[in-house]
């Protein structure tokens, strides 16, 4: 009995001390099991966190960039609907805070709501002073707040910045979640241990070498797999291998779920890089994506012989479709203008080439060369794909069931000719692209050094040109028309002159196109008109008896496209000076009507409303033959200098001249013919029929008190 007591209270003291030692190994292996999972959640949480700050960042940041490439414009031309469009887009982000756009000096212009409630207001926020003295993308941080801002350039001018709040509670709460979802997955996994190493407590030693390796093998392993894995995201590496798992336990869900979460950084990181390097309207690499491109091509050809050139292609007259058609359609036609020039590129310059869209209506093109004996240098290339991209811009277009004429300019640089750097290489292509537009459009040129000098006269001249009518340089001068049957005066046509203090008289071809092109002709001209229809009501007062005399003023494409506001502008204009209409003769040249008559035919419809006569100036010289008289409504065409200087010995010009007369005449067309500076011309179109005509033998265009005085002898 002894010897049993013994036995069993060994036995009892052996299962005292197996269960001692197993409740011991138990906490023990409990508390490694809580230190392993908060070592894992640690690292998990460390990880999630850079990698969604990360990704967040590189978010924000192309967003903003993305969007201060689209407010360019808007902001530019004040277009608080497109402001406000783009703007909403972007606060529709589910952790966006707020959107403001804004000038260079803080002031808000737009907050991305309706009311624009905050509008006029200075930006006095924590972050404000920062952001608008910052040059460049910048990038601020609170508790709760990430803010990125990035100014708004248009060449080297500052319009203003945009600037984007993100809330960094929202990817705080994800990561918050997922890190409880893990621990509270770590925790279920640890019971389930626990009741294992229960149910085997008979087999301690080999349940602890067991949970060991199973520990090693489905936990340590693949947390120190996701850690690894987790760190490659946070810098930056996206494309990793993670291995499939089949496993059915937390373990395999966690690591399927990782790996989800790997894809999908990875894609949204994509999309991102798309959206930062690809313009959205023509699916081309952008402004951006063209530059890095272009150096890292200059890094990879300095000291290797390499050429590239580059040809900034601008469409001509763009702004006419936006202003008469529509954005769509301004739209449809950057459309149509790609495709063409990515096919004259697969034509012409093949793999090589590089296309990108700068926004607006500019797109720029890439083109290398290696030096080789038996091939075109890159001038050669290049010459060859200007001159296939001007036809083919050249072509009609077919917007909204109607024909569009546009036309391309298209300037050329060459590396290392003419710059070594990409920001010299990109200055020198705007400048020749500019040259282009002077030469009238429709054409290439090379860039040479002597444009920076045109460039900046250019400048200048437009500098001065602003302020000059009320500085008095400005002036009118009116050159007679005369009727030729008994050659009396009946009207003239009156010349704006610009007589500079430095420079003299400056010709009116320069000036003109400046002002065209610069748009100071949206002031001039109302000036210009109001000045001649006064002068034309003296010489009336003056001379009550004489017959009335007309008074014809140029009208410029720029004036006639201006949506109904010429017709506003001269209806405004006899009201005020109380000329009748029928004495004001408004003359458009023939290149104006081309590409768009039916626009052109409803200016000129709402202008004759008024009483106005129309006149087709330069008439011959638009190769639009004769057939526009019959579509686009006019009361008379003058017919160009060229083809009168030559009609007493140049049988050709003189049956043209004839033929125009006779055709105007059928249609009820009144014929003027410029240019007569010999007796013979007018003898002879005098006897062909032409109705008026005017010239330096008739008489030289004079100031004003020189033509009332004519105007008084002839009375006599």
């Amino acid at each position: 009995m002894k010897l049993r007591s013994g036995l069993r209270t060994k036995f009892l003291l052996l299962m005292t001390l197996a269960l001692v030692v197993l409740l011991l190994t138990m906490a023990l292996m409990l508390k490694r099991q809580e230190q392993m999972q908060g070592e894992v959640v640690e690292i998990t949480r460390d990880a999630m966190a850079g990698v969604i700050d990360n990704s967040l960042n590189r978010r924000g940041e192309g967003m903003v960039n993305q969007l201060a490439e689209s407010l360019t414009n808007p902001l530019y031309y004040f277009d608080l609907d497109a402001m406000g469009e783009l703007t909403a887009s972007a606060l529709r982000q589910p952790d966006a805070r707020y959107v403001l756009v804004y000038d260079e000096d803080g002031v808000i212009i737009h907050d991305g709501s309706e009311a624009i409630s905050s509008y006029g207001k200075r930006m006095d926020d924590g972050f404000a002073n920062d952001v608008i003295m910052s040059d460049g993308l910048l990038t601020l941080f609170d508790d709760s707040l990430m803010d990125v801002s990035t100014p708004i350039m248009i060449g080297d001018e500052r319009l203003g910045g945009v600037r984007m709040g993100f809330d960094l509670e929202v990817s705080q709460g994800f990561q918050e979640r997922a890190v409880q979802d893990m621990r509270e997955r770590l925790a279920v996994l640890g019971h389930r241990q626990v009741v294992g190493v229960g149910l085997v407590a008979g087999c301690l030693l080999l349940m602890g070498i067991g949970m060991l390796w199973l520990v090693q093998r489905w936990l340590v392993r693949p947390i120190r797999h996701l850690a690894d894995s987790a760190r490659q995201i946070e810098a930056g590496r996206f494309d990793l291998d993670l291995p499939t798992s089949r496993r059915r336990d937390e373990v395999g869900e966690l690591l399927r779920a990782f790996s989800r979460m790997s894809e999908s950084v990875a894609r949204h990181d994509r999309d991102i890089r798309r959206m930062a390097y690809t313009d959205a309207l023509t699916g081309l690499s952008n402004r951006l994506a063209f530059r890095e491109a272009l150096d890292e091509q200059l890094l990879q050809m300095r000291g290797e012989g390499q050429q590239l050139a580059l040809l900034f292609a601008d469409i001509d007259d763009f702004k006419r479709v936006n202003d008469t058609l529509g954005h769509d359609a301004g739209d449809d036609v950057l459309v149509q203008c790609s495709a063409r020039i990515r096919d004259v590129i697969a034509r012409e310059a093949g793999d090589d080439a590089l296309l990108a869209r700068f926004g607006g209506d500019e797109f720029v093109i890439l083109v290398r060369a290696l030096p080789r004996d038996d091939g075109p240098g890159v001038r050669e290339i290049a010459t060859q794909l200007a001159e296939r991209l001007v036809v083919e811009l050249g072509q009609p277009l077919i917007v909204q069931d109607r024909q569009v004429f546009l036309g391309t300019s298209i300037g050329i640089t060459l590396f290392p000719d003419d710059a070594s750097t990409a920001a010299s290489l990109m200055k020198n292509g705007d400048i020749a692209m500019y040259q282009a537009k002077v030469a009238g459009k429709n054409c290439f040129r090379f860039y040479s050094r002597a444009m920076d000098l045109a460039v900046e006269r250019r400048v200048n001249l437009e500098h001065e040109l602003r302020g000059a009518w009320e500085r008095g340089e400005l002036s009118l001068v009116y050159q007679p028309v005369y009727r030729l049957s008994d050659r009396t005066m009946v009207g003239a046509e009156a010349l704006l002159r610009w007589n500079h203090p430095k420079h003299g008289q400056v010709a009116p071809s320069v000036f003109i196109d400046v002002a065209e092109q610069s748009g100071l002709i949206e002031s001039l001209g109302p000036r210009v008109l109001h000045a001649a229809c006064s002068e034309a009501v003296r010489w009336q007062q003056m001379l009550p008896g004489r017959e009335p005399l007309t008074v014809a003023v140029n009208v410029s494409p720029r004036q006639l496209r201006g949506g109904g506001a010429l017709a506003e502008v001269v209806a405004s204009c006899l009201k005020e000076t109380g000329l009748e209409a029928g004495r004001l003769h408004l003359e458009l040249t023939e290149t104006a009507v081309i590409g768009d008559e039916a626009h052109v035919g409803e200016e000129l419809a709402r202008l004759r409303e008024t009483g106005v006569k129309v006149l087709l100036d330069d008439f011959g010289t638009g190769f639009s033959g004769l057939s526009h008289l019959r579509r686009v409504p006019v009361d008379g065409v003058k017919i160009d200098r060229s083809f009168i200087a030559d009609i007493l010995r140049d049988p050709d010009d003189l049956a043209l001249t004839s033929a125009i007369i006779a055709m105007a005449h059928s249609l009820g067309i009144t014929v003027i013919a410029e240019g007569v500076e010999k007796a013979g011309q007018y003898a002879l179109l005098r006897e062909r029929g032409c109705d008026q005509a005017q010239g330096y033998w008739l008489g030289s265009p004079m100031p004003g008190p020189e033509f009332l005085a004519l105007l008084k002898e002839e009375g006599r």
